[in-house]
């Protein structure tokens, strides 16, 4: 008979389910962060024929029916706990982009940050206010206590977008994720709750 741990979860379970997925403003951008609907396919369609974010994400849409699921699959995940995914927006207008927090895990506390921006949303520094806004969503709201950010060491830019959203610099973890062209070695950023944090 296994024993209870006498390590309490940092998130009970249940809370996050029990939320209904906020609206969460961007300060300084304009742009709101609000849950995925279907009128977004147009998005996840662009999203997944743009070479940039089809380089360093796996994005493996194609037709409605796949986009219809992979927003359906968005819903299923919040309700199940596992991630937080937002599509990035003007108020009332199309998503640009996407932002979230994935590979949950309430028990111990911690979270990915994962994001896109489609072309016209680049070089705002939108991704960086954007990842900052989730990760106070997720560490004051939610309650996690920690977070990472890990890119290829061959995205310079999110590099900088981690840096900009207060994220340090913890090393590099060898062969870690196989893109499309190999194993890439990954930077790994973190975000600890408590530690100070800057505008991005």
């Amino acid at each position: 008979m296994n024993s209870p741990s006498p390590i309490p979860p940092v998130v009970p379970a249940g809370r996050m389910a029990a939320m209904e997925q906020p609206v969460l403003d961007v300060p300084g951008t304009g742009l709101e962060l609000r849950p995925w609907r279907p009128a977004d396919a147009g998005a996840l369609i662009a999203a997944a024929r743009d070479p940039a974010i089809h380089r360093w994400n796996r994005l493996p849409v194609e037709t409605p029916e796949e986009v219809r699921r992979r927003i359906d699959r968005m819903r299923e995940r919040w309700h199940a706990e596992l991630s937080a995914v937002w599509a990035v927006a003007r108020p009332g207008g199309e998503a640009i982009g996407l932002i979230g927090c994935g590979d949950i895990d309430l028990a111990g506390g911690s979270g990915e940050i994962l994001y896109w921006l489609l072309p016209a949303a680049r070089g705002g520094g939108v991704a960086a206010r954007a990842t900052r806004r989730v990760s106070a969503w997720a560490l004051d709201d939610l309650g996690l206590h920690r977070l990472r950010l890990c890119h290829s060491v061959g995205n310079p830019a999110s590099c900088r977008v981690a840096g900009k959203a207060g994220f340090l610099y913890e090393g590099t973890m060898r062969g870690a994720l196989l893109h499309a062209d190999g194993w890439h070695d990954q930077h790994l950023h973190a975000l600890v709750a408590g530690a100070p944090r800057r505008d991005a």
